[in-house]
């Protein structure tokens, strides 16, 4: 404690006992329970003559004696209770918050915070496998497996089918590791990929990618609705075509036309579902994703069967061609009715007469004969050594058997075979396939459901894809294994009449995988249908694209009703195309920009160590992400290189345009933090306004003091700043020299060169500027007001605790240090006071345990939780771990307190162990009274001792030299108007007058000198200095052997006269602590739970 902590005066005497209790009362002074107050003598003492100003210390003539801002415990801290509220009741509307929905406001605003408290909203309470997995599983697998898997397997073959399918899960894999990162870095709103990416990459790369999302999932409607028509008219109910060709080349473009009335119909309907009711869309979503896994595991049954009991499907081969079963009835050239062998209707199909004689057949009809097949051989059977190469036919070409012999005779006629529907290859392939690895953000767009959403979102994404990539890669196997080359070509089921190949294979029944697809197709098109309005309706609330403002307009239930028209019409074109193969590769284009732009914000936010990356999934790394974002390009170009040009021409023109508008969106994006590491353009950039929360960094201005030498007093404040290397910000090494420009120029260069010499063996990078004023005071603000170029400007002060304040006769050293403390609040910055900085650890030293101590009483932008977190990237501090205490009333829930601030904690990303401190109201003890009588008296008794010692000092005044040599100073010495001098010359002459006159003056002191000994302390200086004993109570107790103790620095009093009070408080609150970090917040917040 302090030397003054065991004085004696005429008032009493303060005991400590030996356990340190502070026992004894003073004299005249009674303490009230009921009031919890000093009572008494003191209170009547403060209405009469000796009351001194209500309060040197704050202007409260407003108090009440109820006011909770008033607190006795808290009362060094009420004066800025307005902007700086107690952790209580920040915890308690932390512990309120809820997510917002998709398309809602803007989720930093303040607004929706009020509003969700005037709302009940229900509690998330979804969890990793209903929220995330099973939505992953419904909105990955779809039509593509049922209707094009077995098609891609048997054109490429099982070796390239499956590098096809592995090439797109590890591009999705990687997309949601990044994915991961980012939605774990803080609370990710509902809002899902759209937030994520805009969030991360700013609105001009957000809105472009937004886009992109939003048409390839309107797009991802279009491909539903058409394979649902596709199964309908194919394997349903075919007769239900409306238009139809003999013709075999014909019967594909009537298959469209089909597909353009049918898909239109069937898109109205389903778009006056989601507007009528799309609530039964989501009560639904379950039913739908049943019938895949009913559809799946029917695959996976079947296969298991086939190996001892294969299914009886016949494919009829003429030769080694395939030909189509539709119209045959007997796979033979002729059939026996009774004892008469007559041709079959296979025979008219290639000869011009339906008898044996002069009829002219077609030359391969009569060269090859007709055999007959089994199109499921069975998993026993050895069918994959046949089916593992690939198979790439042009369109129209006939579907044959390569290992069956035939005749070279290529015949005319081709209309009965099996004919490829369109020409394939590698690339295409993977165009086709990718759509169905996609929907791995239904766990991220379902956010706002999820109990603990930065668990689930990456565990249950990952298993998904996991689960998927097993299946799709099985069933490439087993396909292969189980079902004849010819059949797996066989796109649309001709040679098995008309079933769906991928049926042929289930059990117990075909139409178990038809109906199931079906209907997991018509759910995964309302879907669609339903976000896609809603992702449209985000970006337009945003007002990133100005035309697009009119699509955030929704209905009184906030179904977007104009949002949905256009997706409808966008859908539209998607079925115009009407094909399937044609629409999918659009569809990759689109989700592989998305998922491009993922992994890039990851990459980006991991290279760029912004203090505010932390995402709590940690098996993460660049190289990942620019893996997957290698992938997604190359497979962009892979699958169709025109398609990619053309969707990253689209993209560019979004974005340039969205600059062009001018965003003026600060979300405090990647982009924007990239900015802070650039040169001209970033600073114009920068320069806009201040940064977002999430790009916010410790730009360091570091004071410090030289001694006579112009040798740094305290070096190990820089090596305390390069300790805090890790918030990737500036550093700005500033002093002030006293004197004048001209003629201290010099010494101003060699003491640069001193600071730089000693930063380069400090490690600190950064700048170096010195200032030279005429007083201290202005030179130390001109520092703080004018460092920094632009949007490079420091945001944080750092100095050092005047120490021997106490003992210094100069006022000026403290006086210097509250002034310092009152620039940085008028200027909003933060600031940093290390106290015992000599004690602080060198950047050779390193802790091999101990803890940081976090006392945070009131809450002021967050600084006290970053500092921790910034230090422990540093060696020295790395192996410590962090504690967080805070402090609890009276009329607080100590329990809740420490549940809210652990979750509080999860939601920051930062480790840390928690601790509620309860302080009660309790009595103020006879030593917080006597050591603030201490205060005031001595206080009191200096300013009794400048005046008179000014007197004696008058004549040693007279002989000084005037043009004494110019003494340098630097911070805590300011040769100022502080201290009042007498320039004039004054002649001392011994007259009655003056005889007189020293009489009176010696009687005046005397009558000071007894006033000063009745006098009592004034009650605001007596609830403060409680404060302050009763924390450093606590804070000892509990830290005492902290490596370091980071701490609230109370504001400076409005009134002036009540400074020197001010120090003795902050000099109580931190006494027997050996490392202290007093911290005091700009007024800004520097640390979010947001993504």
């Amino acid at each position: 404690m302090s030397e003054m902590s065991g004085a004696t005066t005429s008032l009493g005497t303060v005991a400590l006992d030996p356990a340190g209790d502070r026992t004894s009362n003073p004299p005249d002074v009674t303490e009230d329970p009921s009031q919890n107050s000093i009572t008494g003598e003191h209170s009547q003492l403060l209405d009469d003559g000796h009351k001194k100003a209500r309060n040197a210390y704050l202007n409260n003539s407003n108090y009440e004696e109820g006011d909770e801002y008033f607190d006795r415990n808290l009362a060094l801290f009420e004066e800025e209770m307005d902007t700086r509220p107690k952790v209580s009741s920040l915890l308690s509307r932390m512990a309120n918050y809820t997510n917002l929905t998709q398309g809602a406001k803007e989720h930093e605003e303040a607004e929706n915070i009020s509003e969700g408290r005037k709302k009940p909203t229900k509690i998330p309470q979804m969890g990793t496998f209903m929220g995330v997995y099973l939505p992953c599983l419904q909105n990955i697998f779809g039509v593509i497996l049922f209707l094009r898997l077995t098609w891609v397997v048997g054109t490429a073959g099982v070796l390239q089918a499956f590098a096809i399918v592995l090439i797109c899960c590890c591009c999705t894999m990687l997309t949601a590791i990044s994915m991961s990162a980012i939605a774990t870095n803080g609370v990710v709103p509902a809002g899902g990929s759209y937030f994520m990416i805009s969030r991360a990459l700013g609105p001009e790369f957000g809105g472009a990618v937004g886009l992109c999302f939003y048409l390839g999932t309107t797009f991802a409607a279009a491909m539903y609705i058409l394979g649902a028509i596709e199964i309908f008219l194919v394997y349903i109910v075919p007769r239900a075509a409306i238009f139809r060709s003999d013709d075999a080349l014909k019967e594909s473009a009537a298959m469209l036309n089909n597909m353009r009335v049918y898909g239109t119909a069937f898109l109205v309907l389903l778009v006056l579902v989601v507007f009528i009711g799309v609530r039964y869309v989501n009560k639904f979503a379950s039913l739908f994703l049943a019938c895949v896994i009913v559809s799946i595991l029917a695959i996976y049954a079947g296969a298991i069967k086939s190996s001892f009991a294969p299914p009886h499907f016949p494919v009829c081969m003429l030769g080694n061609r395939t030909l189509s079963s539709r119209h045959i009835d007997i796979c033979s050239k002729t059939k026996e009715i009774g004892n008469m062998t007559v041709p079959s209707k296979l025979w008219g199909f290639f000869c011009n007469s339906s008898q044996f004689f002069n009829a002219t057949c077609d030359e391969y009809f009569v060269h090859n004969n007709v055999t007959s097949i089994q199109g499921i051989p069975g998993l026993a059977s050895g069918v994959i050594t046949e089916n593992l190469w690939s198979n790439y036919l042009p369109k129209g070409e006939i579907i044959e058997k390569p290992s069956t012999k035939s005749s070279d005779v290529l015949g005319t006629l081709s209309h009965e075979y099996v004919l490829v529907d369109i020409t394939a290859s590698f690339t295409l392939l993977v165009g086709i396939f990718f759509p169905s690895v996609t929907g791995i953000m239904a766990g991220s767009n379902r956010s706002g459901d999820l109990k603990d959403a930065q668990k689930s979102i990456p565990i249950g994404t990952i298993l998904a894809i996991l689960t998927t990539s097993f299946v799709y890669l099985s069933n490439v196997v087993l396909f292969g294994a189980c079902i004849e080359g010819v059949v797996l070509r066989d796109k649309f089921g001709d040679a098995v009449k008309g079933n769906l190949v991928v049926g042929t294979l289930s059990w117990p029944s075909p139409w178990v995988i038809v109906i199931g697809s079906f209907f997991s197709t018509c759910g995964a098109g309302l879907q669609s249908l339903t976000g896609a309005p809603r992702l449209l309706q985000a970006i337009a609330k945003d007002n990133i694209i100005p035309f697009l403002r009119v699509f955030g307009h929704s209905k009184a239930n906030g179904e977007p009703t104009w949002a949905l028209l256009l997706t409808a019409a966008i859908a539209e074109l998607g079925i115009l195309i009407a094909s399937l193969d044609l629409v999918a590769p659009i569809l990759s284009m689109f989700f592989l920009m998305c998922y491009l732009f993922v992994n890039l914000a990851c990459a980006l936010q991991t290279l760029l160590r912004t203090p505010n990356w932390r995402p709590r999934f940690r098996y993460y790394h660049w190289a990942l992400s620019f893996m997957g974002m290698s992938i997604c390009l190359a497979l962009m170009f892979i699958s169709s290189w025109y398609y990619a040009i053309v969707a990253m021409v689209i993209a560019g023109m979004i974005y340039k345009y969205i600059e062009y508008q001018g965003a003026e969106k600060e979300w405090g994006d990647g982009i924007r933090g990239l900015s802070l590491s650039a040169a001209r353009f970033a600073l114009l950039r920068l320069e806009e306004g201040p940064p977002h929360t999430k790009n916010w960094r410790p730009q360091l201005l570091v004071l410090l003091k030289l001694d006579e030498d112009l040798h740094v007093k305290h070096p190990r404040l820089l090596t305390f700043a390069s300790q805090l290397k890790a918030g990737k910000g500036l550093t700005i090494v500033g002093s002030v020299i006293v004197g004048n420009f001209l003629e201290n120029y010099g010494e101003a260069l060699a003491a640069e060169q001193t600071i730089k010499h000693l930063m380069e063996g400090e490690k600190v990078k950064g700048f170096c500027q010195l200032v030279v004023a005429a007083k201290l005071r202005e030179g130390i603000s001109h520092l703080i007001q004018s460092c920094g170029l632009g949007g490079m400007k420091h945001n944080t002060v750092v100095m050092g605790w005047p120490n021997g304040w106490r003992q210094s006769e100069d006022a000026r050293a403290w006086k210097t240090f509250i002034g310092t403390v009152r620039v940085t609040t008028a200027a909003h910055l933060a600031l940093l006071v290390a106290k015992n900085i000599s004690f602080f650890p060198s950047n050779l030293e390193q802790f091999s345990e101990g803890n940081i101590d976090v006392w945070w009483i009131v809450h002021d932008g967050g600084m006290l939780m970053l500092l921790p977190f910034l230090l422990k990237q540093h060696k020295v501090w790395r192996k410590c771990s962090i504690r967080i205490f805070t402090v609890a009333q009276l009329e607080d829930n100590s329990i809740q307190m420490k549940k809210d601030l652990a979750t509080f904690l999860y939601h920051l990303r930062i480790e840390a162990e928690v601790e509620v401190v309860e302080m009660h109201d309790s009595d103020i003890s006879a030593y917080t009274y006597e050591r603030t009588l201490m205060m005031e008296q001595r206080s009191q008794m200096l300013r009794q001792m400048r005046l008179s010692k000014t007197e004696r000092d008058r004549e040693a005044q007279l002989v000084k030299d005037r043009n004494s040599m110019l003494r340098l100073t630097s911070i805590g010495s300011d040769e100022d108007e502080e201290t009042e001098t007498y320039q004039e010359k004054v002649h001392m002459t011994w007259t009655k007058d003056k005889y007189m006159a020293s009489r009176g003056q010696k009687a005046k002191s005397m009558e000071g000198f007894q006033e000063l000994l009745n006098m009592r302390p004034d009650q605001s200086n007596v609830r403060r200095m409680h404060t302050a004993v009763k924390l450093n109570e606590v804070i000892v107790n509990k830290s005492h052997e902290a490596k370091l103790v980071l701490l609230n620095m109370p504001g400076p009093p409005r009134n002036p006269e009540g400074d020197e009070n001010y120090m003795e408080f902050l000099e109580v609150l931190t006494e027997g602590l050996e490392r202290v970090l007093l911290v005091r917040g700009g007024g800004s917040e520097v640390i979010t739970i947001y993504s």
